[in-house]
């Protein structure tokens, strides 16, 4: 048992590049982990590690032990979470990652719910913006809005939404209706500044052709929240997804414009690519799809 969790510590060390990184993820201190590589070494007789002050960096027989104690790594945990699925119930430590806005609207409401189905899964989530690695972080499962550009992990659809062009009506008082996307130059378009070419391009597709208008405006920023508060500012004109802004175009804050261009893009759940998913994984994403499913905004794409 001590060789195989000297195992795993080795094999998150190098994952993350950290023994500090490691010892907060297992809730212990970087001199039990730097001890777990060290009586592994000790067994071996060999050198796996050279440690730095920056970086560390795999020795030959490190690299080929890597490969090796990682393969008997999964094979172990796929052969106890198959045990276990038999007549255990999903527990575990779950760790997820989400959209900040999209996290808050549509992932923390219903976590007491799925906490409730199964209270022996203790669940953290991480609300971020930007594109996590989910093996240096530790990741079980990300929510992901868009096209799906890694192909080294395995990706379970959740749904579909649309990005709309929108203002507020006082906006539009002000400055004119566009009728068309070439009019969209002579408007101060905001900016979602994490989109491709820096959201500077808008891009629009249907099923027989993509089109796309540069744009340009005086605010840009990388989250959604700050996009909304500028639009109900009346300060410009934004493409949005769908479901953040359903409220305000009901309430009439405000208004869908040019509605023959929207961009439709997959909600998506990621996960590492493993031969098994352990149970705790597969209960959250067949609840999450579940959720999407009934979910009265979403279901109107």
């Amino acid at each position: 048992m001590d060789s195989i969790i000297a195992m795993r510590s080795f094999i998150r060390v190098v994952e993350t590049g950290s023994f500090s990184a490691v010892a907060m993820e297992w809730n212990t201190n970087q001199a039990t982990i730097s001890k777990r590589i060290a009586s592994l070494e000790n067994k071996l007789g060999t050198k796996l590690l050279v440690r730095g002050s920056r970086k560390h960096t795999l020795t030959e027989a490190g690299k080929v032990y890597f490969e090796r104690v990682s393969n008997i790594v999964m094979e172990i945990d796929e052969a106890e979470a198959e045990a276990r699925s038999l007549t255990a119930t999903p527990k575990g430590h779950l760790r997820i990652t989400v959209p900040m806005m999209f996290g808050s609207m549509y992932v923390a409401p219903v976590m007491s719910e799925f906490l409730s189905l199964y209270p022996e899964i203790g669940l953290d989530i991480k609300f971020d913006e930007n594109m996590v690695d989910l093996v240096r972080e530790g990741i079980d499962v990300a929510i992901r809005l868009g096209d799906l550009q890694d192909s080294s992990m395995v990706a379970k659809n959740l749904g579909y939404d649309e990005l709309i062009i929108v203002a507020s009506p006082k906006y539009l008082a002000k400055h004119t209706t566009p009728s068309t996307l070439g009019e969209l130059g002579q408007h101060n378009c905001l900016i979602y500044s994490l989109s491709p070419k820096r959201g500077t391009v808008w891009v629009f597709s249907d099923q027989s052709k993509t089109t796309q208008v540069e744009v340009k405006g005086n605010f840009q920023c990388d989250n959604g929240v700050g996009l909304m508060e500028m639009l109900l500012a009346d300060a410009g004109i934004a493409l949005m997804p769908k479901w953040m802004v359903y409220e305000e175009l009901e309430a009439g804050r405000l208004i869908h414009i040019l509605k023959d261009y929207y961009k439709r893009y997959p909600i998506s759940a990621v996960f590492p690519k493993d031969r098994y998913t352990p149970l705790k994984v597969r209960s959250f994403l067949d609840f999450m799809a579940k959720v999407m499913k009934t979910d009265p905004v979403l279901s109107r794409v």
